[in-house]
């Protein structure tokens, strides 16, 4: 079984949801494709763990078959997940669907794909609450519009009778953490929850998704694209790239000084504020598709410092310093 670094993982005791060589397979007419390979790591109560990497890494599908919401024929073919002292991979779609809502909560990227279109607000809501709480109608209310309050929507009583098209993207996706929260869950998967907001709103919900989490001691999966909001919410961040993950650290560590040259180029591509010579840096090529992905480390076609060892043969990751990283250059960085 494969174990993570201890220098970039919380203490033994501290860790609510343990991930252990997870292995994601897409059965197809031509083959087996991997999707996830060997993904390891832990979230503590009350921490937020970021995912971060180009489309098509995996960050998403990570977060789906820790929620046994994967698409078939895609289906986890290794590894472990552990929730607490309980293996969750394992169960049955039933005792999943016990799990999700009570114990794991989940905001998505669009919020309208969330709610049910012809149910009020406070139905939704209410009907959440009842099933994974021994709560009756009026106490399903109060706590309703006790979490709509909580998450910053005003006139809590109206938005309570409301339609989700009534409200607006910013608000649907309050309502949506509200929904998360309900039965409140050891842990939030949040896949790209701010992308469909614009920039004022996406810091307001990115903030009361941090406030929650501190408060509640709800430890949260953050996946984005965007190394700004990794860096405003996360305490530790996984960099993922073709299914891998490349390097996993506090926040600070990695943005500060990257050590993969796959997150020193992510780094080095963000714009700054100050006046730089030239265009700005950029990864050349493409990350491979599922069915071509290279032999030895799948980062080395594009990397600009591969040795012939990268070509055959993969590094597994491994502790350098306060992280963990998957380079056989790790060392000269």
């Amino acid at each position: 079984m494969s174990s993570i670094p201890s220098s970039s993982s919380p203490p033994a005791a501290d860790r609510l949801l343990r991930v252990r060589g997870l292995r994601v397979e897409i059965p197809t007419r031509r083959g087996v494709l991997l999707a996830l390979d060997n993904i390891t790591f832990d979230i503590a109560p009350g921490e937020v763990l970021g995912f971060v990497g180009e489309s098509g890494a995996g960050k998403s599908l990570t977060g789906m078959a820790i929620l046994g919401l994967l698409e078939p024929p895609g289906h986890v073919a290794g590894g472990e997940v552990w929730l607490g002292d309980r293996r969750i991979d394992t169960l049955s779609q039933r005792q999943m669907r016990h799990v999700r809502g009570k114990e794991i909560g989940a905001v998505f990227q669009d919020p309208l794909m969330s709610l049910n279109p012809l149910l009020t607000i406070g139905d939704q809501l209410d009907e959440t609450i009842r099933t994974h709480l021994p709560l009756g109608a009026r106490e399903a209310r109060e706590r309703s519009l006790e979490l709509l309050r909580a998450v910053g929507i005003p006139a809590a009583e109206t938005r309570y009778a409301s339609y989700p098209h009534q409200l607006s993207g910013g608000m649907r996706q309050r309502v949506v953490i509200a929904l998360a929260l309900c039965a409140e869950p050891r842990l939030i998967v949040a896949d790209e929850p701010t992308t469909a907001l614009d920039v004022s709103i996406q810091a307001q919900v990115l903030a009361l998704l941090r406030k929650l989490c501190g408060d509640h001691g709800t430890a949260m999966l953050l996946v984005t694209h965007d190394m700004g909001v990794i860096a405003e919410t996360a305490d530790r961040v996984a960099v993922m790239y073709a299914g891998r993950i490349v390097e996993i650290g506090s926040v600070e560590d990695v943005i500060r000084a990257p050590v993969h040259p796959y997150t020193r180029g992510l780094m080095a591509a963000i714009p700054t504020l100050e006046p730089v010579e030239g265009p700005l840096a950029q990864i050349d090529g493409a990350m491979p598709h599922l069915n071509a992905r290279p032999s030895g480390c799948a980062y080395h076609p594009r990397c600009p410092q591969a040795v012939a060892r990268c070509h055959t043969e993969m590094q597994q990751l491994h502790a350098h310093g306060t992280r963990a990283v998957a380079c056989w250059r790790a060392e000269a960085a």
